[in-house]
């Protein structure tokens, strides 16, 4: 029976040569977005990985000495530079990734995009920031993209041991991952939101003209072949489509794979490296897709094992019941339930709020043939035109069938829905962050370094610099317990576009903080006055410098280049308005460009599932549409009759998804954040009505094909 199964797929005719192919390029597109898909996830986890081992835990014990370790964020141009300081403290300690020795004092590793910025700028601009001998390159395994900005500096154990979050690491291997449940929310966007369309796509791809099929495999039993002689039959001929679309989709991937690394999905382009596949991966794709290919031919003959005859008959299926909208509900319940009932530990509110998406998105599902229905219903009860009243009660009459190749749709929408509602609201509720920092910045500050005293020389260099207005240093208040948010400085280094002094003040009382100061400062602000004397305020430890600039990016970036030679023991290093916002800001329009990318990526395997399905149900329905043309039906009436079943259940599972999924970002907001949903960026309302947009013309592409199938010789008895 399997050389047979195989004639019969080859040698069938024109028609069965035809849908082989049609099969196998269908499954190899699917199979390759599928590798791609798990490719995409391993990357993510890699570069989440290496991102997690920049900030190491501190640990102690085995045979190796200690390695002292400080990691601190600096700023370039608004991007973000990492440095991280080390220092052996014996002959065993181990070595960060991505170098091959430990620098010593004086000495530092640069990562290549790092060492770009060093070579397209003046040194005073970045470069004298890291004054010592270049040991040379940090490589990919110490990266978390091509285009990390990372340093890895050197010093004594005593050096790095006083600077800000210094540890002893025992081993830089053992670090420890992000915490589990980030990492499986962030990897559940990407899986639930490409793989559901993925599998969807292959599984309508291996359906491809089911009903056909089913009737020569009915006529088949009806002259004696036995149900087990049919399912091999069948299993063969779907296997071999399979087997060559996967083969294909392999190769497919592999071509394309170094491109689609340079692709910032996650708003980070990848390593060509993190582009692979593990065995279980390549074993999953290989024997899965030919495997799920047999089973769905499996399935679509459950008919036939029953009763020949019901399906040579086409008996109508049962319609679908209301109690399919159960899992759904439920899971609005958990959520709305979340509102009163918030644990304390990330792992118990993962506990609620995952389970509570996951079920919404399995009752969208469940439910998508009920609601697809009900539309039919609806439109059949208001339709004026023949076409339209065709439609419904086609789709009345087989909704699963008319749900099934778009539920992939229906899913992306509503993961990409609560993605972009939560980042967006966030961003709003955060202000709005600039993109960079250079057009923002017009003062820049240290934070933290007290110092009994500021060489005068300082001043002198902050002031030759051009573009620099003011220099003024803020010297720790005495009268407020443990610091407080103020601090003090003569009236006389007060710059007159920061305010004015109080009346007879020599010493006035201004903010510390870098956001408190912009606030407050303008030329009509008039700073109280503080209860010290000139020769007091002198005595006083400085905590911060404030530097006045014209806002270009020349005068900023060398400002910050003298601040952090003299305090070279920074937190964070000296900043100026939107660095931390655009950081952050960034981090979100990465997850949002994500977002982005799913939107695209499975609206266009909907449309490709779309088109496939259609194809399958004109040719299943040939005859039909032959016999109205024969009765006078106008050509034009049966393309609105195709595209409506199409166009209309698409249309509206869009509409449903992106509804429930702003409905669940707006409760996990008020849930975990206290927030108001905010409405997201005409942007993405845009890429959803082109992306459904494409998909419409990719079923229009397909209408052609029904005036030549449906001529008058296909309407003859067979």
């Amino acid at each position: 029976m399997i050389g047979f199964g195989l004639r019969l797929a080859v040698a069938g005719g024109r028609e069965a040569l035809t849908r082989l192919l049609v099969i196998a390029a269908a499954v190899a597109v699917g199979s390759g977005l599928l590798l791609t898909t798990l490719a995409g996830v391993n990357a993510v986890n890699s570069q989440l990985t290496r991102y997690a081992s920049i900030y190491p835990s501190a640990s102690t014990g085995g045979d190796t000495d200690p390695l002292w370790w400080s990691t601190r964020e600096d700023y370039f141009h608004g991007k973000q530079i990492i440095r991280i300081d080390v220092a052996a403290s014996g002959p065993r300690s181990d070595t960060p990734a991505g170098i091959p020795t430990n620098p010593g004092p004086g000495e530092f590793y640069a990562s290549p995009a790092l060492r770009e910025l060093f070579a397209a700028y003046p040194a005073d601009h970045l470069a004298d920031r890291y004054p010592g001998r270049d040991l040379g390159t940090v490589g990919p395994a110490g990266l978390t993209s091509p285009d990390t900005l990372l340093a890895v500096v050197g010093g004594t154990p005593d050096s790095v041991g006083k600077l800000p979050n210094a540890r002893r690491v025992a081993s830089v291997g053992d670090v420890p991952a992000l915490p589990e449940s980030t990492v499986n929310l962030i990897l559940g966007v990407i899986a639930g939101g490409l793989l559901f369309p993925v599998l969807i796509f292959i599984g309508t791809a291996t359906r491809l003209s089911a009903a056909r099929r089913e009737q020569r495999f009915a006529a088949m039993r009806l002259v004696g072949a036995t149900p087990r002689q049919i399912s091999v039959v069948a299993a063969v001929e779907a296997t071999a489509a399979a087997v060559t679309g996967t083969a294909v989709g392999f190769a497919l991937f592999y071509a394309f794979r170094g491109p689609l690394a340079g692709i910032p999905f996650t708003g980070m382009p990848f390593f060509p490296s993190d582009i692979s596949l593990g065995l279980l991966d390549v074993l999953l794709v290989a024997l899965g897709v030919p495997a799920g290919a047999a089973l769905a031919a499996q399935v679509s003959l459950r008919r036939v094992r029953i009763s020949p005859l019901g399906v040579t008959r086409r008996v109508t299926p049962r319609a679908p019941r209301a109690y399919r909208l159960i899992p759904m509900v439920l899971g609005v319940a958990v959520l709305v339930f979340a509102l009163g009932y918030r644990p304390e530990s990330s792992d118990g509110q993962t506990a609620i709020f995952l389970p509570g998406l996951l079920l919404i998105m399995a009752g969208l599902v469940f439910a998508g043939p009920w609601l697809t229905m009900v539309g039919a219903r609806i439109m059949a009860r208001y339709a004026s035109r023949p076409a339209t009243l065709i439609a419904a009660r086609r789709l009345a009459d087989n909704p699963k069938g008319g749900f099934r190749a778009i539920s992939g749709i229906m899913l992306a929408l509503f993961v990409t829905s609560v993605a972009v509602g939560v980042i967006t609201t966030i961003v709003d509720e955060r202000g709005p962050a600039p993109v960079g920092s250079t057009d923002a910045g017009t003062v820049t500050t240290v934070f933290d370094e007290k110092a009994a005293s500021v060489p005068d020389a300082l001043f002198a260099d902050l002031r030759a610099i051009t573009g620099v207005r003011s220099a003024t240093a803020i010297r720790e208040n005495p009268n407020l317990m443990n610091g407080g948010e103020t601090g003090v400085i003569a009236c006389a280094d007060l710059p007159s576009a920061y305010g004015r002094c109080a009346e007879g003040a020599s010493v006035i009382e201004v903010p510390t903080g870098l956001s408190r100061w912009r606030e407050s400062a303008s030329p009509t602000t008039i700073w109280p006055a503080a209860s010290l004397t000139l020769e007091e305020l002198q005595r006083i430890p400085v905590v911060s410098i404030v530097v006045g600039t014209d806002g270009s990016a020349a005068a900023i970036e060398r400002t910050r280049t003298v601040l952090e030679v003299a305090f070279p023991t920074f937190w964070v290093g000296p900043n100026v308005p939107g660095d931390f916002e655009s950081d952050f800001a960034n981090t979100l329009r990465g997850w949002e460009q994500l977002a982005n990318v799913i939107i695209i990526a499975s609206l266009a395997l909907g449309g490709c599932s779309l088109a496939v399905s259609v194809i399958g149900g004109l040719t299943e329905r040939r005859r039909p549409f032959s016999l109205l043309r024969l009765t006078g039906a106008p050509v034009r009436v049966l393309r609105r009759v195709v595209a409506l079943e199409s166009a209309v259940p698409m249309l509206a599972v869009a509409a449903v998804a992106i509804g429930m999924g702003l409905l669940a970002a707006h409760l996990f907001l008020r849930a975990q954040m206290g927030y108001t949903l905010v409405a997201p960026e005409p942007r993405f309302y845009v890429i959803v009505v082109v992306g459904l947009a494409a998909c419409l013309g990719v079923i229009a592409s397909t209408l052609p094909l029904l005036e030549r199938i449906t001529g008058p010789e296909t309407a003859r008895s067979e």
